[in-house]
C-alpha cells in the first residue's frame, strides 16, 4: 500500500512541476508578444507620421508656388527682370 501512496505522491509532484513549467513558459512567450507588440506600434506611428509627410508634400508639389521654388533652386530659374545672384556655397 505504501508504494501506491509514494507513487501518487511523487505522480502528483511530477504534475505540479509541469505545471509550474508550462505556466512559467507561458508567462515568457507572453512578455515576447508584448515587446513585439510595442515595437510593432512604434514602427506604426513612425510610418504614419513618414506617411503624413508625403502626403502633405504631394498636396504641395501641386501649388505653383511650389513649382516655381523648385524651378528656382534646382534650375537656376529666374524671373524676366530678375538679376541673378550666385552663391559659391
Amino acid at each position: 500500500m505504501k508504494k501506491n501512496v509514494n507513487f501518487k505522491k511523487l505522480l502528483f509532484f511530477f504534475l505540479f512541476i509541469y505545471a509550474g513549467y508550462i505556466f512559467v513558459n507561458q508567462q515568457i512567450i507572453i512578455g515576447n508578444i508584448k515587446k513585439q507588440v510595442i515595437q510593432r506600434q512604434t514602427e506604426l506611428e513612425n510610418l504614419q507620421e513618414k506617411n503624413q509627410k508625403l502626403q502633405d508634400e504631394v498636396k504641395m508639389s501641386k501649388s505653383d508656388s511650389y513649382i516655381e521654388k523648385l524651378a528656382r533652386e534646382k534650375l537656376n530659374l529666374i524671373k524676366e527682370g530678375e538679376i541673378p545672384v550666385i552663391s559659391n556655397k
